[in-house]
């Protein structure tokens, strides 16, 4: 894969991208063709995308580009508690300066995409021809999803034993990606994961959930009394409706109908907060969509479908040829730096080397502070177990685990007793069969089961969904974690 390098005073990165021309390179972009941009999903990288790669709808009609950010994929980058969305975007900026690339249609995939591509927009309007936002984030969620999102990282960063590493693989694809979800899935992104939690992944790790967490595309004050706090940040730097207010260009926005992270409220109020967006803003619902859209093969069609129509006959179609600069790349980056010092307010940032991407960094000392500390965590800590093998590779697939726990969690999520699973046991038979003239009476029903005793359940064992406990609080386990 081809990278473009970003270096400056205080900061370093190679990002690396991929195309669908022949050589695979912009170089061989067709000038015909409009030009799409791809954001990949938060925790992957662009080699996730093959639903959309593979789509002739997309790669016969467009030039395709997807950037791997920060800590993802090949990337190579220093660790940086200031890294947030802003600095992704200029990133992408950069990036596309460099690569001299002609505006592009910008697809974001999932919320930490989203908010990339909104402030790209917002700080570098003529480099964007259009935004398709897929599943947009709320502004301020719940402090039961980071608490679950964060447990689960800490299952398959420093599980102890393959079993427990599996489980926090589970949940982490279950909160990502929904419920329904192929079982094929389940065994490329625990292999996927598994390749994360050596000691300098499990760092990349946590810095994308710091930069999720940090994450929000648009301001919407609290009700009263009410305090928003997270367990790695205590501060967002939202789009406020002025920022949103000048995006001009054509939107989209796709949400899943079945997204339990992120219902489909926050899309629709999204969209009245883009008040200047060419046509106004399309919202669709994407059927059977959930948290994540591109690894299912159905909604990642439908997507695709509804996406290519959108550019080809909802917006002016655009060359591809490459741009030449007309001003210096170092000029463009500071009038994007002062645009920005402008928006929070904060008159030290214009001082600052616009080519560093650290520089657009809003992050504020609490937060920095924190990230800091959750950077450390994950640095210092230590796991004897290693779910890779002296090869690199992982151990085993999911779907070869020998045999399965009694207590493993059911389709719903919840922890079940699979009978399946237990030993077989022997009964004596009755010395004398008791019929009746119906089928199915209690005298012919074996309602007796030996379950192991709760004594000798180990509390580490219990396979059980996070989220559906504390989304479920008519539970007792519920109501204790939420009330806790």
């Amino acid at each position: 894969m081809p990278f473009v390098d970003l270096h400056s005073t205080d900061d370093f990165a190679s990002i690396y991208y991929q195309t669908n021309s022949q050589f695979g390179n912009v170089g061989g972009f067709d000038p015909e063709k409009p030009t799409v941009l791809i954001l990949h999903p938060m925790f992957f990288d662009t080699q996730w995308l093959d639903y959309h790669w593979g789509d002739p709808r997309l790669y016969k009609n467009f030039n395709l580009i997807a950037l791997d950010m920060r800590c993802s994929g090949k990337t190579v980058c220093r660790s940086s508690p200031r890294h947030d969305t802003w600095v992704e975007a200029a990133d992408v900026a950069l990036c596309h300066l460099k690569l001299r690339l002609p505006p592009c249609h910008v697809l974001a995939l999932e919320p930490t995409a989203v908010c990339v591509a909104l402030r790209f927009a917002v700080l570098f309007p003529e480099l964007c021809l259009s935004l398709a936002l897929c599943n947009v984030p709320s502004a301020h969620e719940p402090e039961w999803q980071f608490g679950i999102l964060d447990e689960t990282m800490k299952r398959w960063c420093f599980a102890k034993d393959m079993e427990t590493f599996e489980h926090g693989g589970v949940e982490a694809v279950n909160l990502l990606c929904g419920y329904d979800n192929d079982p094929d899935l389940y065994d490329d992104a625990i292999a996927y994961l598994a390749l994360r939690t050596p000691k300098d992944q499990r760092v990349r790790v946590a810095e994308s959930f710091g930069v999720y967490a940090n994450v929000s595309v648009y301001f919407v004050p609290l009700p009263f009394g009410v305090e928003f706090k997270s367990p790695t940040t205590l501060q967002r730097t939202p789009l406020r409706p002025e920022e949103l207010a000048e995006i001009k260009q054509a939107v989209l926005i796709l949400h899943g109908e079945i997204n339990d992270m992120h219902p489909i409220e926050h899309a629709e109020r999204l969209g009245d907060l883009l008040t200047s967006a060419k046509g106004g803003p399309v919202v669709c619902t994407i059927m059977s969509g959930a948290s994540n859209m591109s690894f299912n093969r159905n909604t990642a069609a439908m997507l695709n479908s509804i996406y290519s129509r959108f550019i080809l006959q909802r917006v002016d179609r655009a060359r591809s040829d490459l741009r030449t600069a007309d001003i210096s790349i170092k000029e463009r980056m500071q009038m994007a730096l002062f645009k920005l010092a402008d928006i929070m307010e904060r008159t030290d940032m214009g001082s600052k080397d616009p080519l560093s991407p650290m520089s657009f960094s809003c992050l504020s000392e609490v937060s920095i502070q924190k990230q800091t500390e959750l950077l450390a965590e994950y640095t210092e800590a230590e796991t004897p177990f290693s779910p890779l093998g002296p090869d690199g590779r992982p151990l085993r697939k999911y779907s070869d685990r020998e045999g399965r726990h009694w207590f493993e969690g059911g389709p719903g999520g919840l922890s079940i007793a699979d009978v399946a699973s237990l030993p077989p046991q022997t009964r004596p038979k009755p010395e004398k069969e008791v019929k009746t003239g119906r089928r199915n009476t209690l005298q012919n029903l074996d309602l007796s089961l030996s379950l192991p005793s709760s004594a000798s359940v180990s509390t580490e064992l219990i396979k059980t969904s996070l989220a559906k406990i504390v989304a479920n609080p008519t539970t007792v386990l519920g109501r204790a974690m939420v009330s806790a």
